[in-house]
């Protein structure tokens, strides 16, 4: 992969729409069915969401969060600020991140699986700089985009509209699996939201280890809850706490804007 170390750990440690999923099944294997149980459970968290039809509604969404990451013995990487953007049709991913040596811009079509990023640079003595270059997305990096597309929230959501497969392998615990990976979100038996989300992180992606997104405040938007601190633990340890800033949906963005390359090379995000 081109990114450098630490800009895997910043990219990850932050990615607060779905955590890395878990491959589940061997290749060849047959596709699971949903089950009466998952699918029950899974509509009884839409309506404690909003509903289904109102999450079905959300053309396009747009959120800024503030997050601080730690690595492995608990040295602080900084703050990180990052704005993502999701459009449900066309299937469409911006994210612009900007932080110490791991500044960049990531753009995905999910239709074609075609994108391209701009890279931390890692060589300037600005840290905050990208290399203002636009590297086409492929291995490795396409790979994380594309689960990070297909397991955005609003997906994992609606996921019996989705064709994902919905099991509930224990009590109040819910599977969505999608191409042969899986996420478990553990649902409050009382507000019926999820209060943990969890899979495998792919911070390096030649040491996976264990890795839990939990939930601890959330806000309603139109009529619909979004979580909006979160904090995620990788081998159990604190590796990042995320905070929203600002969330909008319906707000008409369009795939031409989501695509443009910003003329200085930095990432979209209104400077505070």
């Amino acid at each position: 992969m081109k990114f450098a170390s630490l800009s895997i750990v910043l990219f990850a440690l932050i990615s607060v729409s779905a955590v890395p999923r878990e491959g589940l099944r061997q290749r060849g294997a047959p596709p699971p069915r949903s089950t009466p149980e998952g699918l029950a459970l899974l509509h009884t968290v839409q309506d404690a969401l909003g509903g289904a039809n109102r999450i079905a509604a959300i053309r396009d969404y747009d959120e800024i969060i503030r997050a601080e990451a730690w690595d492995a013995p608990g040295m602080s990487l900084g703050e990180v600020r990052k704005r993502t953007r999701w459009m449900q049709i066309p299937s469409v991913l911006r994210l612009d991140q900007r932080g110490p040596r791991g500044t960049y811009v990531l753009y995905l079509d999910g239709g074609s699986r075609t994108g391209w990023e701009l890279l931390p640079d890692l060589t300037s003595a600005d840290p905050f700089k990208t290399t203002g270059r636009r590297d086409t997305l492929a291995g490795g990096e396409l790979a994380f985009a594309i689960a990070y597309l297909e397991g955005f929230e609003l997906n994992d959501w609606l996921a019996d509209r989705r064709g994902y497969t919905v099991t509930s392998p224990r009590p109040n615990v819910l599977r969505i699996e999608h191409e042969g990976h899986a996420n478990d979100l553990t649902i409050d038996p009382t507000t019926r939201l999820p209060v943990s989300s969890a899979g495998v992180s792919l911070a390096d992606p030649e040491h996976p280890v264990s890795a839990e997104l939990r939930f601890v405040g959330w806000q309603n938007v139109s009529g619909v809850r979004f979580a909006t601190h979160r904090i995620n633990l990788h081998s159990g340890v604190k590796r990042g706490e995320v905070t929203t800033e600002s969330i909008r949906i319906n707000s008409g963005l369009s795939q031409s804007e989501l695509a443009r390359i910003p003329t200085d090379f930095l990432p979209e995000i209104v400077r505070r």
